[in-house]
């Protein structure tokens, strides 16, 4: 399984009851045999050239509310998160983890390479910030930063946390007894998974990519958009759908009136620039003009 999802199937199936998990079980069964069932959805869930937010787009629209919230979270994850031509395997593999963890007691994740291991935590920290407002992001990267260097700064803590030897449930217990009464629950729930989900002698480098990774999350949760002239709510919602799409989660619009844009919009998000308006259109001409790439058609004489 793609530790990124493993990671988000670990945060999501740990939190739901014994009946919300059968249920799950169940979705999932249901889900695999239609997909199983049907070359057409197993076409567009292969599909290379569409990018993994479409294809979650397309899946959403097929679930409905025929599933639970659970198991449709599970689904577009998978679909936006996984190799296109291991989407519809990766929702057999959901099915067998949700049916292990319904069966017996959760076993503790298969040991990873560093670089896996750290997108596994990234994968449970995914589902985590799903459930958080924006503003809440910024929070968290302070509270990670700040356990990473505590942990950086005492010799005998970090011992404790990077001993392989000392128990896993010892270690978060450390963890949970530290932090719980300082910060707040959702980074106390990612700081528990590196210690489960992460590598050992990894903790503060975890911790440390968990704080550039939260940061980039922020960064694609916000559209900062430029406009010529006030857009109207019918403009902003087509367009928060469309980034919604585009990106895969809900996303928040910052917009500034810019006269000088001439016409149109600008939209940055995370590393995206969607450059619309009448000034980019312009000096994209001049440039075409300034690179010998602009050719003019004459009509022949009569």
């Amino acid at each position: 399984m793609l530790p990124a999802l493993e990671g988000y199937a670990a945060a999501l199936l740990g939190s739901v009851d014994e009946a919300s998990l059968t249920t799950v079980v169940a979705d999932l069964e249901a889900v695999e045999e239609t997909v199983l069932a049907r070359s057409d959805l197993r076409a567009v869930l292969a599909d290379t050239s569409l990018s993994g937010p479409v294809r979650a787009a397309v899946l959403a629209d097929l679930l409905g509310t025929k599933v639970d919230a659970v198991t449709v979270r599970l689904l577009l994850f998978a679909a936006r998160a996984v190799p296109a031509q291991e989407v519809a395997r990766s929702f057999a593999e959901l099915t067998q983890l949700a049916l292990r963890l319904s069966e017996a007691a959760p076993a503790m994740p298969a040991n990873l390479g560093l670089l896996e291991a750290r997108r596994r935590v990234g994968g449970f920290a995914d589902a985590v910030l799903e459930d958080l407002a924006t503003p809440d992001f910024a929070t968290m990267e302070g509270e990670l930063f700040g356990w990473a260097r505590t942990i950086e700064g005492n010799d005998d803590l970090r011992r404790l946390l990077t001993d392989r030897d000392f128990p896993v449930a010892d270690r978060v217990a450390i963890t949970e007894s530290l932090l719980s009464p300082r910060v707040a629950p959702a980074t106390v729930r990612v700081a528990r998974y590196v210690v489960i989900g992460g590598r050992p002698r990894d903790v503060v480098g975890t911790l440390d990519f968990l704080v550039d990774y939260v940061a980039r999350a922020r960064d694609w949760r916000v559209a900062r958009v430029h406009s010529a002239r006030a857009l109207a709510s019918s403009v902003r919602e087509a367009l928060s759908r469309s980034l919604t799409t585009l990106t895969g989660h809900a996303v928040e619009l910052q917009v500034a009136e810019e006269p000088d844009l001439l016409g149109g919009v600008l939209v940055e998000v995370g590393d995206l620039r969607l450059d619309a308006t009448m000034r980019g259109r312009l000096q994209s001409l001049r440039d075409s003009v300034a690179s010998g790439h602009f050719h003019t058609s004459y009509a022949p004489n009569d």
